[in-house]
This record gives structure tokens, sequence and C-alpha cells, in this order.
């Protein structure tokens, strides 16, 4: 996952007290914002507002007098550790729900401190000021809602990558099975709520093929095979976070499906437990390797670079089914 920039830095004065002051998202994932009103000697926070990919949230309204205005960004949970950098030189209080905190300086307790960036709107046609959230890629609204999607296929399993925002029928088939696989409507596309919906199916298990869902405190990494009847292939690594579920992509009707995953910890290296590692598999000797891979040949796997690790079949016979990994 590339580490977007977060183009936000500047000023603000008194010239902007009678006008509303937005944030755009033109970044690749559903944010939630949080902004900082330096007055004086008092500072408080507000948030978290939510801002979907090409679009914009009003998170000051009408007149305000303030020194400066301060911003904090994070990505929501299903993307994992949050990829926008927060590296602002300002500390101040938020809370992990809806907030309004007066005295921001000085945390209380259910209060954690986060980094603020000092911000520097534009002036709209509208007479409104706007500040952007925006990656190295530089995209525009429209790239930003497809590459949105993109990366939230990409996270439920499907292949849709590269996360670019260029349409074209890699991505329309990913999506397109997604929604199939959730009985969700093309529809839903037009929907203002559509990042909502996509969210939240991509992290509720799937009626239909393989779900897997992580109900530990660690990041899961997943590994599925399928025998086609000819050969085996395998292929990983999915990422699970905590307490999130993940579709991967199963194409075709594999006669069978396997299964394996195992706990790393946040230096990314396989949690253990009593001395053994946590992991879910089983009997059945596949070939994986530590990096990224795929591949159809399932003997001679230490020859090859790979290494055997026991799969565990998976019972495909409802037409779904979901496997939660859970600690011992």
């Amino acid at each position: 996952m590339t580490l977007p920039a977060a183009a936000i830095s500047f000023v603000f004065s008194s010239a902007l007290a009678f006008a509303d002051l937005k944030i755009c998202n033109r970044m690749s994932y559903v944010v939630e914002a949080a902004i900082g009103i330096d007055d004086k000697a008092a500072t408080a926070t507000r948030g978290w507002f939510r801002i979907d990919p090409a679009t914009c949230r009003v998170v000051v309204q009408g007149t305000l007098s303030a020194d400066r205005i301060l911003l904090n960004a994070r990505a929501l949970g299903v993307y994992g550790a949050s990829p926008i950098p927060q590296n602002g030189s300002d500390t101040l209080c938020v809370a992990q729900d809806n907030f309004v905190i007066a005295a921001a300086r000085q945390c209380r307790s259910g209060q954690t401190q986060a980094a603020f960036t000092q911000i520097t709107p534009t002036q709209g046609a509208d007479g409104n000021f706007v500040a952007y959230l925006a990656e190295d890629s530089e995209y525009d609204d429209e790239q930003a809602r497809l590459a949105g999607i993109q990366r939230l296929l990409v996270i439920a399993g499907y292949d849709a990558a590269p996360i670019d925002g260029v349409d074209g029928p890699k991505t329309q088939g990913a999506l397109a099975a997604f929604l199939k696989s959730r009985g969700l409507s093309s529809d839903i596309l037009s929907s203002p709520n559509f990042f909502k919906t996509m969210v939240d199916a991509v992290q509720t298990p799937s009626a239909t093929g393989l779900t897997w869902c992580n109900d530990t405190a660690h990041k899961v990494m997943a590994a599925v095979a399928t025998d086609d009847g000819k050969s085996v292939t395998s292929r990983g690594w999915y990422r699970i976070d905590p307490k999130t579920c993940l579709h991967p992509d199963v194409s075709g009707q594999p006669k069978q499906i396997f299964s394996f995953a195992e706990a790393i910890d946040a230096d990314n290296r396989i949690v253990k437990l009593k001395d053994k590692p946590l992991n879910w598999g089983g009997d059945k000797q596949l070939c994986t390797r530590e990096t990224k891979f795929e591949t159809n040949e399932q003997t001679d796997c230490g020859a090859r670079g790979f290494a055997a690790t026991g799969f565990s079949a998976v019972d495909m016979s409802s037409g779904g089914k979901t496997l939660r990994f859970a600690m011992p």
C-alpha cells in the first residue's frame, strides 16, 4: 500500500470569518477528519467528519473567529493502520467517536493525543474556503472515486489492481462480481451512501463463496488454494485486520477449496502462544512463501523456493462458508 501524502498545510486568517470551510477528499480512502480551532489562548477540537472519496464536507459553518485552523485525518479501520501520515507539529486531544473538546491541549479520560497540521485553504467561486486531502497520485474527483472503489475491491479479495483510478474491464468485472456476491444492485452506484454500503459489505460475510473473519486482536495473513480437478493453485497473502472480514476472489467453480491463515504482530512476526504459532490450517500440504505468491505446482516446494504449509479443506456444499479466526 502506497502511503499518500496528505496535502494539507496552511494559515487561517480573520478574512475567513464569514465563510464556510470545507474539506474535500481526493484520496482513494474513506477518511474521518477532525479540526482544531486555535483562538488566542484557547484551542478546541471537534470531529469526526466522515468524507468519502470525491466528496466535500463543511467542517466550519458561518462566522468563526480563529487565529489558526488545524486538521487531523485518518482512514477508516477497514484499511488497517491509517495510511495517512500523522506528522503535524501540534498535538491536540481527540476521542474515538464523535466529539467536541473545548480545552484540547490537556487530555482527560477517554481522550487521546493526535498530531494536527496547520492548513491553508483556498477561496472558491462561491466565496467559501476549501482544503484538499490528496495523494501523490494527484487524482481528480472522478479518479479518486474510482480508485476508492478499486481499493475496497482489492481489500475484499477481488482483482481490481492496480489502484490507479483508471476504469477498465477488470475493474468493472470485479465490481460486478462483488455486488452480485453481496446481493447488491448496480443502482447502488448512484446512491449518495454508496461508499458506506460498500464498506459495510466488505466487512460482512458473504452468503456465497469463502469469507474469512478475523476475531482476534492481531493482523491475520491468509492464503487460499483451489482444486479444479486438474491442478491445485495456491495464492496469498490476503491481509485481514482485527475485527474485519474479507472475501477472497475465487473464480470459476473449483471442486475443492483450501485455506490457511496465521496471526502476525506489528513487526510482521508470527504470533506465538506457548511457543506455538497462532495459525489456522490443516493436513493438506501445499506451497506458500513469505512474500506474495501464486503457484499451481504443489510438489517439491522447498526446491522451488517455497515452503510446504498445512491447509485445511473448506466445505462449500452449502454455497458459502465463513471461517472465523479466533483465539484458542
